[in-house]
């Protein structure tokens, strides 16, 4: 007990206890006192549901496309021999660690308006948020399906191939089984960390593409409304809780 309350006292002091600020302050508007008023204004405006309704959607369509094109590359990296396969593999584990600000700051020299297709000015839409969170969060979905491809019995490939099955059908009916937990595991992570992402809808500068981040932002910084701001900070702490509870049960069920 002695050499476990350091860390949870400076967890408490550097974490929890501005944490418990932000929910005290959303509950107390700019006329002073405690009342449910912030968030009564906050759930009536229409910006909030817009920015509701773009953290949902372009998160949900991040995560399928971060599915499909994840289970592709994995399935090429793990199972179709290339020079420079394990190469790859090991730089998906060093491109994790890059910064999501690094990878749209890339994108921006194609699809920037100064890029090499700028004249299309594809980045500034939704569709170019989407495309950058795909491509940032790919490798996230990818990491977990190599581990459990890796695992896999090379014997059941073999044996169905010598029944005379084809690749999409053992693709279909031995590989995707086993892959289901590793794909339900990244794809609850990808969707945790697209209903946070910040950096990529700042850095693409979509007009009209407002997310429950960039409220907060908007909200604080730019209008200098704290209560409204901690409001919609406290909705997207309780759904990102939400889901990160999820999607430890699904990694530990995976075992991934």
């Amino acid at each position: 007990m002695l050499w476990a309350l350091p860390p949870v006292a400076l967890l408490a002091l550097f974490f929890l206890y501005p944490l418990v600020l932000v929910v005290q302050q959303s509950f107390q508007p700019d006329g002073g006192g405690t009342s449910l008023q912030p968030y009564a204004d906050v759930f009536a405006s229409a910006a909030f549901r817009h920015a509701l309704w773009t953290t949902v959607w372009i998160a949900l369509a991040s995560t399928a496309g971060c599915l499909v094109l994840g289970f592709l590359l994995a399935l090429v990296i793990a199972f179709v021999p290339f020079p420079g396969a394990r190469a790859v593999a090991r730089f998906v584990d060093v491109y994790l660690s890059f910064p999501s600000f690094l990878i749209t700051l890339a994108m921006l020299f194609i699809y920037g308006t100064t890029g090499i297709v700028g004249s299309f000015r594809f980045l500034t839409t939704p569709w170019g948020v989407l495309l950058a969170e795909v491509t940032y969060f790919t490798p996230f979905v990818m990491r977990p399906l190599l581990a459990a491809f890796s695992q896999l019995d090379t014997a059941q490939l073999e044996a169905a191939s010598s029944l005379g099955a084809r690749a999409p059908r053992i693709v279909r009916q031995v590989i995707l089984p086993e892959a289901l937990p590793a794909l339900a595991a990244g794809g609850s992570l990808v969707l945790v960390l697209c209903l946070n992402e910040f950096g990529i809808v700042l850095f693409t500068g979509a007009k009209g593409v407002t997310t429950l981040p960039m409220l907060v932002y908007s909200k604080a910084i730019l209008e200098s409304d704290y209560p409204g701001a901690c409001v919609v900070a406290v909705v997207n702490v309780l759904i990102s809780v939400g889901l990160y509870g999820l999607y430890r049960v699904v990694s530990r069920r995976a075992g991934a």
